[in-house]
């Protein structure tokens, strides 16, 4: 039954989404017949990016909403002969000057072009900055649509397990799980099972809070950006550098003598061959971060670009003509579709790979040297 209901809103949620488009290029065909027909409410969302030709700039449209703010735009409603109705949920701007000290206020109060304090918001085609007129570097720390979006998913992480927690407690280990904590209890299973155990051998107990961490983490986010109007947070390079760099240092922190000597000087390998072999290991040991870094941010990026393009499809043709924009809504509304629900699967996936290939490249820093590992063995 639940199923249901979300099918129905998603076709609900597209279906606006197409209306709204349709609406844009309609009232568009009715300008050059009616262009007195002012404060006329036209156009939904798709609005913010026209040119000054009046045509759509996809780019722009896509990049726009994928791309980090200080403010969550929803939705824009274009009146002829007035100005638009912008949608968007302001945020708090905080700033740091070097010379005069930190500021904070609405990013309300900031627009484009327009001075407020002596700052002034600029618009690139993947990002947003905020400079100082007097040309001084400011430090932006402000609550970005970003950071609010992982506020939400640390406070949902948080709420979800320590509630099970709380259950655990209450009940047991000799009750049987019930509800959402029988799903989590097989997600859990499944990391221990499947990720920790074959990749950390013995040790995987004291790495499974890590990789529970990145796991839900990564999944909740991706998640929360299918949602209409989420952020794009795991498709942002800069986070997913982020937790690459985590892996990373948790990677050269636990790393054993036995790693590092194969490192710089590889058994088994003639003298002359070393140098070479011993730069290729050191340039291996940074693509591993960049490979956890680029795979997840691209697969994400990738998915939200493709569900935006397939809606833009229907403004496209509706630029062309109004009725084959018409008849385009129900075949871009069921690719729309089919790839949400394909994101759906993509978003654990990755979040599965993310957090396997780090216990992965933590399990061959910890392994110990095979003689060591067999003299353990008959000790015990």
């Amino acid at each position: 039954m639940s199923c249901k209901r979300l099918v129905s809103l998603l076709v609900l949620t597209f279906a606006v989404f197409g209306a709204s488009f349709f609406a844009v290029a309609q009232g568009e065909g009715n300008n050059a017949n009616t262009p007195n027909d002012a404060n006329k409410p036209v156009v939904a969302e798709a609005t913010a990016g026209k040119t000054e030709n009046n045509k759509l700039d996809v780019a722009k449209v896509i990049f726009g909403h994928i791309a980090d703010a200080h403010e969550w735009h929803l939705f824009s409603i274009k009146h002829e002969g007035a100005e638009n109705t912008e949608g968007a949920m302001p945020l708090p701007v905080i700033l740091y000057h070097p010379q005069k000290g930190f500021f904070v206020f609405s990013s309300s109060k900031i627009e484009e072009g327009e001075p407020y304090e002596g700052f002034r918001l600029v618009r690139g085609a993947m990002k947003e900055k905020i400079v100082s007129d007097d040309g001084a570097s400011i430090y932006d720390i402000s609550i970005t649509k970003n950071v609010l979006s992982m506020i939400i998913s640390v406070v949902i992480l948080l709420w979800v397990m320590l509630k099970v927690g709380k259950k655990y407690s209450a009940n047991g280990h000799m009750k049987a799980p019930s509800g959402f904590q029988n799903f989590l209890e097989v997600v859990v299973i499944f990391i221990r099972d499947e990720v920790g155990k074959p990749c950390l051998g013995k040790k995987y107990k004291n790495y499974m809070p890590l990789l529970l961490t990145i796991f839900f983490f990564i999944w909740i986010n991706n998640l929360l950006g299918l949602l209409p109007g989420g952020a794009n947070f795991t498709g942002n390079i800069a986070v997913t550098s982020c937790l690459a760099l985590l892996s990373f240092i948790v990677i050269l922190v636990n790393s054993k003598k036995h790693f590092w000597m194969h490192l710089l000087n590889p058994p088994g390998v003639p003298g002359w061959m070393k140098p070479m072999l011993v730069l290729i290991e050191i340039v291996s040991l940074f693509i591993k971060p960049m490979a956890l870094m680029i795979r997840l941010f691209a697969n994400i990026m990738a998915g939200h670009i493709v569900i935006l393009a397939l809606i833009c499809i229907v403004f496209i043709f509706a630029a062309i003509n109004t009725f084959v924009g018409a008849g385009f809504v129900p075949v871009s509304l069921a690719f729309a579709i089919f790839m949400f629900f394909l994101e759906l699967l993509v978003g654990a996936i990755q979040a599965f790979i993310f957090t396997n290939l780090t216990a992965v490249f933590i399990g061959q820093a910890i392994e110990e040297a095979h003689e060591e590992h067999a003299a353990h063995e008959a000790h015990a």
